[in-house]
Formats: C-alpha cells, sequence, structure tokens
C-alpha cells in the first residue's frame, strides 16, 4: 500500500478548502494558512491521516467485513461507483433513502422485493400479466434498481461508513453515528469533523482529489482482501495436512482384524535400549 506523496496531493488539487467566511472553526487544526480569501489544507496532515484510515479500512476488508461507500455529488458519484465495485463493496451515490441504517430490516425487505421481481421474470410469471401490471412492476423494479441496487448484496449493517462530503451526506454521518458504526470520511473547511472517526482533511469537490483518495483506501482494501484470501488457502492447505494422520488411523482401525495384524507387523517397532 503506497500513501500519495505531497506532490502528488498538490497536483490532485487536495489542499484547496472552502472561502474563509465558510470555514468550520473546528477544522482549525487541519488548516495551513489562509491564500487570497481561501483556506489551504495542511497536505501533510492529508497525507498522515490518509495512512491512518487506509489501514483501518485494510483491517477491515482483511477481517472479511463490509465498508458502505456514499457520495450523491455530482463529481464524486462515478468515482465511488467505479472504486467501490471494484473491492466488491456497496455503496449509494442517488439519494440517501431516510433509515437505511437506522430501519435496516425495511431497506432489505425492499431488496427482497426487486429479487422477487426478478423471480417473476425468469419463472415465466410475469409473461402470464397484463400489459398494464407489467408496465407497473418494470417502473418499481428500475425505481428499486437505481436506489437500492449497488446495496442489493449488503445483507447485514456494514462495519464502516466511507463519505464524501459530511456536510452533503449528514444523514448518513448521523444514522451511523447513532448506531455506533465508525465513519471514515473526505473533510472540507466547510465541515464539522467531530462525527466522523477517521477524518481525511481534504478538498470534497475536485473529481481529482476525491478520485486519488479513493484510489489510495480502495488499494488498501483490496491488499485487505487479497492477504485474506492467501490467510484462508494456507489454512485449509494446513488442515488438511493435518487431517491425513487421522484418516490414516481411522483406515488401519477400521481394516480387518487380518489385514490390520499385517500392517502392524509391517511398521517396524522401536528397538528396546541394550542393556549396559
Amino acid at each position: 500500500m503506497s500513501t500519495p506523496t505531497f506532490d502528488q496531493l498538490l497536483e490532485a488539487g487536495c489542499h484547496f478548502g472552502h472561502l474563509k467566511r465558510k470555514w468550520n472553526p473546528a477544522m482549525a487544526p487541519y488548516i495551513f494558512m489562509e491564500r487570497n480569501g481561501i483556506h489551504i489544507i495542511d497536505l501533510y496532515k492529508t497525507a498522515a491521516k490518509l495512512d491512518e484510515a487506509a489501514n483501518a479500512l485494510k483491517s477491515i476488508a482483511k477481517a472479511g467485513k463490509k465498508v458502505l461507500f456514499v457520495a450523491t455529488k455530482k463529481q464524486a458519484k462515478q468515482v465511488i461507483a467505479d472504486k467501490a465495485a471494484s473491492v466488491n463493496m456497496p455503496y449509494v451515490i442517488e439519494r440517501w433513502p431516510g433509515g437505511m441504517l437506522t430501519n435496516f430490516p425495511t431497506i432489505r425487505k425492499a431488496v427482497k422485493k426487486m429479487t422477487a421481481i426478478d423471480k417473476m421474470t425468469k419463472d415465466g410469471t410475469f409473461d402470464n400479466l397484463s400489459k398494464r401490471e407489467k408496465l407497473q412492476i418494470t417502473r418499481q423494479r428500475a425505481k428499486l434498481e437505481k436506489t437500492l441496487g449497488s446495496i442489493a448484496d449488503l445483507n447485514r449493517l456494514p462495519s464502516a461508513l466511507f463519505v464524501v462530503d459530511v456536510l452533503k451526506e449528514r444523514i448518513a454521518v448521523a444514522e451511523a453515528n447513532r448506531l455506533g458504526i465508525p465513519v471514515f470520511a473526505i473533510v472540507d473547511t466547510n465541515s464539522d469533523p467531530s462525527d466522523v472517526d477517521f477524518v481525511i482533511p481534504a478538498n470534497d469537490d475536485a473529481s481529482k482529489s476525491i478520485e486519488l483518495i479513493l484510489d489510495t483506501v480502495c488499494g488498501a482494501m483490496a491488499e485487505g482482501l487479497e492477504e485474506r484470501k492467501v490467510e484462508k488457502v494456507d489454512t485449509q492447505a494446513a488442515e488438511g495436512e493435518q487431517a491425513a494422520p487421522r484418516r490414516e488411523r481411522r483406515r488401519v482401525s477400521r481394516a480387518p482384524k487380518g489385514e490390520a495384524e499385517a500392517q502392524a507387523e509391517e511398521t517396524p517397532a522401536e528397538e528396546a535400549p541394550a542393556a549396559e
């Protein structure tokens, strides 16, 4: 896992904050200076915080847990969709459905409804419906797909939330806080970092800045998933080696008496130590 250098963060425009009059005083520790009425973010702190967040997300992915990515602003939507899909994680890029976390069972029911419609299409039930019913169900399916399609595989509450722009996604952050779900977020100078567990101080408006940060955290998660896969293979191999002697012992114990005696005779007994 490689953390972006100072120059890479600078080139991506991660240092540009908001106008001074729009700032949130809670972001003061992450602000380097003010230039032409605009706050400049301290990129050394951005790099350190990004490294910390990436390591934590890597551990979550390695443990086989899910991280829900959230970004409904135009500049971030496609980046989030591509990067989250690359590590097989759920994401929300359309409107945040209220109660997505706090009323999770209802959201799961809506996802199951979508699955039921798909089943109708496959088993031929859909073909027996009237034209009007078909149109209604198709529209319903499209609406569900748009808002919930990207979280169809999320069978339980996520272990963490990754948010771009905590001001815009404040409902998602509030729901996560209420349930004790850790929040990772790109936080700009106009936002309050106090509700975020892993703050990444950076420009949350520029697509290059968002992409660089997402590249880093998703790259770390991909490493975690790969390590999990390797450990799983090693564990299975070790278990296979341990099981082999047990299978051999069971085979001997189940053999007919004559055969078992013959095998025992073939096994040389340990020589007794010579008497002095």
